[in-house]
């Protein structure tokens, strides 16, 4: 109680939207930073407790803020984290621990694709808020060939769809020239004059960060290679990278 009143002083109005089992969870984080960008985001995608606690243990604050400077840092505080653009749906890593995947298991992209959709809820929320499931091996023709992407899903805030090709190996030039391709056939052939531009995510397992950069420099589509990881991931290195981002800026 005497933390709560600390952090919390008298003349700070504290949402409504919060309960007191939020601020329990929420008075266990010692970063201040950290700690404001949790209580907003509970308030933007309408945490429950259990799934503020799934978010705090998957260090979601970090695996976001990698991809910001210090300002952007210090606004996630204050603002929480809500899309505006193709840059702000990505994480690093998405983390996919609620698969129950057990460790050194080999799995096939069509095992990790249906053990997602089984887990649909959970993979939304992990996703962040604005995602609306589409469709999966969504079929396209093409030179009267068929082709299938993977999982499809149309972003509500953003108004546009998102395509998301899985893989469990790492990422190689054929794969962004299969999502180019992809993000061509939806912008000409199935978006509205209404909807933005398609993104495109292609899900790895692993990436060279130099290989990408240099398959992707060119590249006019909204298309992004992130990793994911189906277990947690390490905490305590992911608070040391966002702390010298603080530090050295």
């Amino acid at each position: 109680m005497r933390l709560f009143y600390v952090k919390y002083p008298k003349g700070v109005t504290t949402s409504h939207l919060l309960s007191w089992s939020h601020y329990y969870e929420l008075l266990k984080i010692s970063d201040d930073t950290e700690r404001g960008f949790y209580e907003q985001q509970i308030i933007i995608e309408n945490w429950g407790v259990r799934e503020l606690r799934r978010q705090k243990r998957t260090a979601l604050f970090q695996r976001i803020a990698l991809s910001k400077d210090k300002k952007q840092i210090l606004e996630l505080s204050k603002k929480g984290h809500l899309p505006k653009d193709e840059t702000d749906i990505g994480k690093n890593p998405f983390v996919f621990e609620f698969l129950g995947t057990p460790e050194n298991n080999t799995y096939t992209e069509t095992e990790l694709e249906k053990k997602l959709i089984n887990n649909l809820q959970q993979f939304l929320l992990e996703l962040g808020k604005g995602f609306a499931f589409v469709g999966r091996q969504y079929r396209i023709m093409l030179a009267n060939k068929h082709f299938y992407v993977d999982l499809v899903f149309y972003h509500y805030i953003l108004d546009c769809f998102v395509l998301i090709d899985l893989k469990v190996n790492e990422v190689e030039h054929k794969d962004v020239g299969q999502m180019i391709t992809y993000l061509n056939f939806f912008n000409a052939e199935v978006k509205k004059e209404t909807d933005k531009e398609t993104i495109g995510i292609i899900l790895t397992s692993g990436k060279d960060d130099v290989f990408v950069e240099y398959a992707t420099e060119t590249v006019s589509n909204k298309l992004a290679v992130s990793e994911y990881t189906l277990y947690l991931p390490d905490k305590k290195s992911l608070k040391q990278k966002v702390r010298e981002i603080l530090d050295n800026e």
